[in-house]
């Protein structure tokens, strides 16, 4: 990949997630933040990053903005005043903040909308993220993601959708394991251990087709008794 200069603002989760995975890549990323500690913190975990400020950032290339939605675009206010050049790319990553807002604020910038489907953690302890956009992306912005993963073209509402569903329906059954574990007066340990392993780990065995026997019998049984109430 052509030698870039990549700038990153956001050092949360998603931010830590994605780091990671170029770290292994030893691809540069030059993080902003507005507290400098924070930043240096932040570098301390990934050789592959380096400290920018304001001013710096009218250098880069690409500009990642892994911030929750509500500061996407005070941050891109903020920073217009530093009069950055209008070649530079953004990439808005807030989930609930649609790209088409921000392209309609800032009408002379580069900006395109790059989501990511799923949870921060599983991105960084697994890799192999899917991504979605809307539109054609610039080539350098797609061999900088390769190593997080795939970038499916999609709708970013259709991705708001899913994500609405997954964890709706990942809270109702965590909220009846707990109620019902409690009921039969399990120890609060194993409420726990099936909240954080038990559960999860069926279901990504489920997911990718390697439930044990013990577990298929249960799908079988479940798809039986959805099959009969249809009837």
């Amino acid at each position: 990949m052509k030698k870039l200069k990549v700038a990153l603002a956001g050092i949360g989760k998603l931010g830590a997630a994605m780091m990671a995975h170029w770290n292994e890549e030893n691809i540069q990323i030059g993080i902003y933040h507005p507290s400098r500690t924070k930043a240096e913190q932040f570098i301390r975990r990934f050789p592959n990053g380096y400290l920018l400020n304001e001013q710096d950032l009218r250098e880069v290339d690409i500009l990642i903005l892994a911030l929750p939605a509500g500061k996407v675009i005070p941050f891109m206010e903020n920073i217009a005043a530093e009069a950055l050049s209008s070649s530079v790319i953004f990439i808005n990553m807030a989930t609930a903040l649609p790209t088409k807002v921000v392209c309609k604020r800032f009408p002379s910038y580069n900006v395109y909308g790059i989501k990511y489907m799923g949870h921060s953690r599983d991105l960084l302890e697994h890799g192999n993220g899917l991504f979605i956009t809307e539109e054609h992306l610039p080539e350098q912005v797609m061999e900088l993601y390769k190593p997080l993963g795939k970038i499916n073209k999609d709708g970013e509402d259709r991705l708001v959708e899913i994500n609405k569903l997954a964890t709706y329906y990942a809270v109702k059954t965590a909220v009846e394991i707990e109620k019902d574990f409690t009921n039969k007066g399990y120890p609060s340990a194993y409420i726990k251990r099936a909240l954080t392993s038990l559960a999860p780990e069926v279901i990504r065995s489920y997911s990718e087709g390697n439930l044990g026997h013990f577990a298929q019998e249960i799908v079988r049984e479940i798809k039986e008794s959805s099959e009969k109430d249809a009837d």
